[in-house]
């Protein structure tokens, strides 16, 4: 990347109105000729990026959720390498760490004022939180916290405890026993789980987010068009594995990080189940990809699907091409039930309903996606529960992001029946009323040539 093209992406990343209007996403279909890879930005430029979203997220997102929520202080607490999910979403750039003890506090004064963003440690944090504790003044940390509350009179004091949501659960029983030491009797009383503050903190996606995230997504697809092609395939050569390490090789040269280790798999004609490992791909296998990257803290998760023609071959067989077909159809029956107010479950039980009343044998298991890959918010079925879930009963929220996950099994004619697995997985947008994926989506199976 040259300095002059970097230094335009990040001018154009820099100058996003932070109110803007999210736009429509991209609708390209994977059928179309890819990018070229997009730019990557330097270690200073990603972290000048990173800050300014905090900042956005932090400006627009915690007065909203606070007074959603009815909750007008939040205490977050976090220690040196054992930060939890939301404080460690809430550090800038140079901040990588919590320090010794970090304790944040938000704090909404009522009648239309400024949320108040405390930092109750040692250290500063890039000027996003006003740091108000003076170890010379009150050398305890938790007394401090306690008169800081008590100044501020809150009805509802929120910390991050939940049976059911482990980015909610970050309060550890130490930290908790030193808080409700530090407490009166009075404030005691007021103390009420965080769960929703910390999902809806985290679920919800800015317009300055959603303006760099087909960046990513464009990325992603590049990188998987790229491991599933002769750049990297050899057939009868090139194992499964060999290719999961490209993957890793690829992201360790462009600096950037997968959130899990790549999956590929391969289904043959006249073999059981999916073969991976050290299983070398051959003309006429059905590969499978799952792949996920990292980047100015944002998450992508796809799986795509290629066939390795035979020689003489310029398609793939019309039962596997029909396969993808119907996960396509899937994918769009679901996201159609897509709508404000209803939950994960609600929506899982109509998309199979609707899948199953046109033939389709389907099984969903989608989920939010953004600063996590597995994402904070309600899941849209389990690969291993296609039934009511409570991790399900959460309700689907505008500005959210979407990994589109599912599966539809088919009996492929040409391979005399066989019932073939045809994973598919997207990621998306949801506006508040429609569901866009944010770089288009696979309709056709990448096809492998099986010699040069």
């Amino acid at each position: 990347m040259t300095k002059i093209v970097a230094a335009a992406v990040f001018a154009a990343l820099m100058t996003l109105p932070s109110a803007a209007v999210v736009q429509p996403l991209a609708t390209r279909e994977a059928t179309q000729p890819a990018p070229a890879l997009p730019p990557i930005l330097s270690a200073r430029d990603r972290a000048l990026t990173e800050n300014r979203i905090l900042a956005e997220r932090l400006d627009t997102i915690i007065p909203m959720i606070m007074r959603e929520q009815g909750i007008d202080l939040w205490l977050l607490v976090a220690r040196e390498y054992f930060e939890e999910p939301v404080v460690a979403s809430m550090l800038d750039a140079e901040n990588m760490h919590a320090r010794r003890r970090t304790i944040l506090i938000f704090h909404d004064p009522g009648e239309g004022k400024p949320i108040e963003r405390l930092t109750v440690s040692r250290y500063g944090l890039g000027g996003l939180f006003a740091p108000v504790w003076d170890p010379t003044k009150q050398p305890d940390q938790w007394q401090a916290v306690a008169d800081i509350i008590a100044t501020r009179k809150p009805a509802k004091i929120a910390i991050n405890t939940s049976d059911l949501y482990q980015f909610a659960d970050g309060m550890t029983l130490s930290q908790y026993q030193k808080l409700m030491a530090a407490l009166p009797t009075t404030m005691q009383a007021r103390i009420v789980s965080g769960e929703a503050l910390a999902i809806r903190w985290l679920e919800t996606r800015t317009p300055a987010e959603m303006a760099i995230y087909p960046a990513l997504a464009q990325t992603a697809h590049k990188l998987i068009r790229d491991a599933l092609s002769r750049q990297v395939i050899t057939p009868g050569v090139t194992t499964a594995e060999q290719v999961q390490w490209w993957y890793r090789d690829r992201l360790l040269q462009l600096g950037l990080e997968p959130w899990f280790h790549p999956s590929v798999g391969i289904q043959r004609k006249g073999a059981k189940g999916m073969l991976e490992g050290a299983e070398v791909i051959q003309p006429g296998d059905l590969l499978w990809t799952d792949f996920g990257i990292t980047y100015l803290r944002l998450n992508t998760d796809m799986q795509h699907l290629a066939y390795v023609l035979k020689p003489g071959e310029h398609q793939a067989p019309e039962g596997l091409r029909q396969g993808l077909a119907n996960s396509n159809r899937v994918q769009d029956i679901l996201i159609r039930q897509f709508a404000r107010g209803r939950s994960g479950n609600e929506i899982l039980a109509r998309a199979r309903a609707e899948a199953a009343a046109a033939g389709l044998d389907t099984s969903i298991y989608s989920h939010p996606i953004g600063l996590h890959g597995h994402g904070a918010g309600p899941s849209i079925g389990f690969w291993d529960n296609q039934n009511a879930d409570p991790r399900g009963n959460g309700l689907i929220a505008a500005n959210t992001a979407w990994s589109i996950e599912l599966t539809t099994f088919a009996a492929v004619p040409e391979w005399d029946g066989q019932r073939v697995d045809f994973r598919v997985e997207e990621n998306a947008f949801f506006d508040g009323n429609t569901v866009r994926f944010i770089d288009g989506r696979q309709t056709e199976i990448t096809l492998i040539p099986s010699a040069p």
